[in-house]
């Protein structure tokens, strides 16, 4: 009986041994797995040093929530949104029916200005193109300031500060007035992108159309430019939003700018970006 009792007691204690064991084998193998699984940041950071230049970068992956960035202070900063702004002022102008779609034209002012494209009688579409600053002023004063401030309450974009009636046409453009950082601005496309904004279904499909830059049966690029000249250096924005893979990635892009030359960085720094996550192959 003792001997009985012995193996019996043995046994279990085997048992034991082997079950903690067991238990200790099986959880090994799950830390393993989501050191894997652990996704590599690319050094966006260098693309900048390649140009000489100081700035920031924000891409946000809605598919898997995720953010890229260089420099988070820098896109957490507000500034001005100068051209960038056109997409708001786009928005507003269709739906206030200040002009009736993309192709109704106006007519220059006669003024020169320094960028020649900008010299002509010209529509929404192709003035969001050329980035053509005396149209968008003319839309923001048919728009008005009261209606203006309203859209820009109703959405709150960025700190929401127009000034004053006088101001209705250079808001955008001044530092100490309207402000925006890099996140906000993202926020913002997103919005955009999901038609969570308070205008209506054709004017938010207008904007998105005149917005594309870019478009192959791979993907779609959209987006728009700004530079910010009163400061010192001038800042140069290009923000917007890429589809491809049936996803969507958001960015910000900023640039110390001192000439006309360091402008096409902007775009450069971006492309180059995207395609560390393996995206717009196709660009060379």
């Amino acid at each position: 009986m003792q001997s009985f009792v012995f193996t019996i007691i043995g046994c279990l204690a085997v048992l034991s041994v082997i079950t903690s064991g067991a238990m200790y084998v099986v959880a090994q193998p799950a830390s393993t797995s989501s050191e894997r699984l652990a996704v590599k940041t690319p050094n966006l950071g260098r693309h900048f040093q390649e140009f000489g230049r100081e700035g920031s970068i924000l891409i946000y992956d809605s598919k898997n929530n995720r953010f890229y960035q260089h420099n988070p202070q820098r896109n957490a900063t507000a500034i001005a949104p100068a051209s960038t702004f056109k997409i708001f002022n786009a928005l507003v102008a269709l739906e206030t029916g200040v002009v009736p779609d993309d192709v109704a034209v106006l007519t220059w002012d006669g003024i020169h200005r320094e960028i020649e494209a900008w010299n002509h009688d010209t529509n929404l579409r192709q003035a969001f193109k050329d980035s053509t600053v005396w149209f968008y002023q003319v839309l923001a004063r048919r728009a008005g300031y009261e209606r203006m401030q309203q859209f820009i309450n109703k959405v709150g974009y960025g700190n929401r500060q127009i000034g004053t009636a006088a101001d209705i046409d250079r808001f955008w453009l001044q530092q100490q007035l309207l402000q925006i950082t890099p996140k906000e601005q993202i926020k913002f496309l997103q919005r955009l992108y999901q038609g969570d904004l308070p205008f209506s279904q054709r004017t938010i499909n207008l904007v998105k159309d005149i917005m594309v830059r870019e478009q192959t049966p791979d993907y779609t690029l959209r987006g728009k430019t700004g530079w910010l000249t009163t400061t010192k250096p001038n800042i140069g924005w290009f923000v917007g939003y890429l589809e491809e893979n049936k996803n969507v990635y958001f960015f910000a892009t900023t640039l110390d700018m001192d000439k006309v030359e360091d402008a096409p960085a902007r775009i450069e720094i971006t492309r180059r970006s995207l395609k560390d996550l393996g995206l717009l192959a196709q660009i060379n």
